[in-house]
């Protein structure tokens, strides 16, 4: 009897085929970090099938070259995901200054090391594509991420903001991190 080989944790760009997986982990992060009324309202708005589609173009057809999806894989699954491209805020230079989008790390797979790896691939990726500085908004009261980030080097930056439904019937207050890539 032989084990099957385990295939090694990594991170790497998205393909085509795992934009329904990544959309799958998005919608059960919403339920697991956001407020019951924000998550409740997004997940009516919009279903599996069209965000899988939203996905697959961002990751065939992103508008920049500079915009990017990257997995992470365990036992050739995606457990995580990062969208990253240059920051789209105000205040930003748009050629040094780029922007995690998204990250998220699927709730069962979380505290198995994906995060910090997804991380680094993040980090690296900014880098390579010419940025020097990074941000990434973060809900006020993520406190295990922003304590995960502290610890990477990330701070807060001083800059806030309020994001929720047109009609406001949700908002969440976020604050924005940065970190030096160099």
């Amino acid at each position: 009897m032989t084990d099957t080989p385990r295939t090694p944790d990594a991170c790497r760009l998205a393909l085509p085929a795992e934009a329904e997986r990544i959309a799958a982990v998005q919608r059960r992060s919403w339920e697991q970090l956001l407020p019951p009324d924000v998550s409740a309202h997004i997940l009516r708005s919009v279903d599996l099938a069209t965000m899988a589609h939203s996905w697959a173009v961002a990751i065939t057809r992103p508008p920049l070259a500079t915009m990017r999806v990257l997995v992470a894989i365990s036992d050739a699954r995606v457990v995580g995901f990062a969208a990253v491209g240059p920051s789209d805020d105000a205040d930003a230079d748009q050629a040094s200054d780029g922007l995690v989008a998204e990250f998220v790390v699927d709730p069962p797979a979380q505290r198995r090391g994906h995060g910090s790896r997804l991380l680094n691939a993040v980090a690296d990726t900014l880098r390579a594509d010419g940025f020097s500085r990074a941000t990434w908004w973060v809900r006020s009261t993520d406190d295990p991420l922003r304590a995960f980030l502290a610890s990477a080097g990330w701070a807060p930056d001083g800059a806030h903001r309020v994001v929720g439904t047109e009609d406001e019937a949700a908002q969440v207050k976020m604050i924005r991190m940065h970190t030096a890539l160099s």
